[in-house]
């Protein structure tokens, strides 16, 4: 295994796991810890969007999952077909459940009991599962993009565009960094909103930030990917829940989340008009003030511990 070193981040510890994360902004807020989707690092959270987290009054910290971004990496396991790791059985290098205690980990190293979490695509999952498996950490969950946590291999092929899946695998970009951006801005442009200009220059700021390009990396993709959960199921999401799914989902389709949905017990669903896969600049207001409106639900409720 190994874990490039990076100028920001700071590192969590699960186990001989290394977990890179970093405070975005919003010291004294409530606490959200942001988790991104496959493959991709941190750096892939807006910018913009944060800045709007943080406008509402959250402490923003978000964290490479393993294999990602400057946390640690590991060996190949000769699998690199994310779909076919999503089929297999058994998992690949470690399971979900190692992958949720990654982002315990780091809310430890951030001295916060809890938190809000706020997960986009495989995020989304991941988020839902913390939930599950570590409850007191959890005070509100915010899936977008996603899939049930609990979804089993072959119900996910439901809810896959595999064409769009099989337009991603063909993208063919020269190595180097050059390439890796290229590549990133045609997944970016290839999985956008429809109705919304996508931010090119965001995208490309993103990929420029990462010193490992997950778009590229289909081999991590794939542990990610095949990582099982065998932790129940997502009703015992206890805290309050949202769902974010965009109407124009060309990766995930919108009946992704209405499944979602129902499989958390009250959870609000949210369909945005227009939006795809990847979350466009003008649709950043109105994700915050779900989240907001959200996490001061929670905390009348009593999901808000007493300090950091």
């Amino acid at each position: 295994m190994s874990a490039p070193v990076g100028e920001q981040a700071r590192y969590a510890r699960n186990g001989a796991v290394q977990i890179a994360f970093e405070e975005l902004g919003g010291a004294g807020g409530d606490p959200l810890l942001l988790i991104m989707g496959l493959g991709v690092s941190r750096f892939w959270w807006p910018d913009a969007l944060v800045t709007e987290l943080v406008q509402r009054g959250f402490h923003v910290a978000s964290y490479d999952q393993r294999d990602a971004g400057q946390s640690t990496h590991f060996p190949d396991t000769g699998t690199a077909n994310p779909l076919a790791a999503v089929l297999r059985r058994s998992s690949v290098a470690y399971t979900a459940e190692d992958m949720t205690d990654d982002a315990a980990a780091v809310l430890d190293a951030l001295g916060w009991d809890s938190a809000h979490l706020f997960g986009h695509s495989m995020g989304g999952q991941v988020a839902q599962r913390i939930a599950v498996r570590h409850p007191s950490r959890a005070r509100s969950v915010t899936s977008s993009a996603s899939l049930p946590g609990d979804v089993g291999s072959l119900q996910a092929g439901r809810y896959v565009r595999l064409s769009t899946v099989a337009r991603l695998a063909r993208l063919k970009f020269p190595a180097g960094k050059e390439g890796d951006i290229a590549l990133a801005l045609a997944l970016a442009r290839a999985v956008a909103a429809p109705d919304y200009p996508l931010n090119e220059a965001a995208v490309r700021r993103m990929a420029e930030r990462d010193e490992v390009s997950g778009a590229r990396d289909t081999a991590a993709q794939s542990r990610q990917a095949g990582a099982k959960w065998r932790g129940g199921p997502m009703a015992g999401v206890r805290v309050p829940a949202l769902v974010l799914h965009g109407a124009k989902d060309p990766l995930l389709r919108p009946a992704a989340g209405r499944k979602t949905a129902a499989a958390i017990s009250n959870a609000r669903l949210v369909m945005l008009p227009g939006v795809g896969h990847y979350l466009p600049d003008g649709v950043y207001p109105q994700i915050a003030d779900e989240v907001r409106g959200l996490a001061d639900r929670a905390n009348q409720r009593g999901y808000a511990s007493s300090g950091y």
